[in-house]
């Protein structure tokens, strides 16, 4: 398992579409923070608020859903096309083994990108604005440590499309959709019925929103802490059944 996921992590750091992904992402915070340094001349901002309101509520939520979406079409899918993903299961380790270390090693890829754009906006504030209105360490720690448990739980949905369908192009095109419209699907249909809306109040995809609030109480992080690692490992689980009975071609 070890050997897998170090051939796993080494594909990772050479993938030029995860670094294109990540700087992108850091691009993009910088931007932001010159629009509104440069061209708006805002004079002071809460670092605090950049972090949470913009970061973290404002983009990350759809950041997270859809840019690692890219980063599955390539990293996984495409190594059907081109043969490597025959060459990893005739290698003699279980398929069980392979699935998992490219789940795990993705979900890492994933996690980078989904922490790239709130980290940069705080980091970078702090050059425009200085110190000012800094976000506590608990509710940073707090707040990355639950964007790295819904990046993974998602990255997990996001493996088990790549292996279903094996294109990257499809792969890709399928995931967007789904991210964008699962959320407005199951909101509507949570408004008729009641088990449907229960399902939704519970699910990763409504509880991502969260993350980011103050003054959490204790339920409410125990159930953001549990709802995505139920996902990841129920689709973590799917994912190798489905990669094990699979044919390689």
């Amino acid at each position: 398992m070890s050997n897998l996921l170090r051939a796993e992590l080494y594909k990772l750091r050479k993938d030029r579409i995860f670094w294109s992904l990540v700087i992108g992402l850091i691009a993009a915070a910088v931007s932001y923070l010159l629009l509104i340094f440069v061209v708006l001349k805002t004079p002071s901002v809460s670092i605090k608020e950049l972090y949470a309101a913009v970061g973290l509520e404002g983009g990350n939520s759809y950041i997270m859903k859809l840019v690692p979406c890219i980063l599955a079409g390539f990293f996984i899918s495409n190594e059907y096309s081109i043969g490597t993903m025959k060459s990893i299961g005739t290698s003699g380790n279980g398929r069980i083994r392979i699935y998992f270390a490219k789940l795990v090693v993705f979900s890492l890829g994933a996690v980078m990108i989904s922490l790239c754009f709130p980290m940069g906006l705080m980091l970078v504030g702090t050059i425009f604005y200085g110190f000012h209105d800094m976000p506590g360490l608990d509710y940073f720690i707090q707040t990355v440590g639950f964007t790295i448990l819904y990046a993974s739980a998602f990255a997990s949905i996001m493996a088990l499309a790549a292996i279903l369908f094996t294109d990257s192009g499809k792969t890709i095109g399928f995931l967007i959709l789904f991210f964008f419209l699962f959320d407005s699907i199951l909101y509507t249909l949570g408004q008729k019925f009641t088990l449907i809306e229960t399902f939704y109040n519970y699910s990763a995809f409504k509880l991502v929103l969260d993350i980011s609030k103050f003054n959490l109480g204790n339920g409410e992080v125990i159930k953001l802490m549990i709802v995505p690692i139920v996902t990841f490992v129920t689709f973590g689980l799917i994912g190798g059944f489905v990669f094990q009975k699979k044919e390689i071609k």
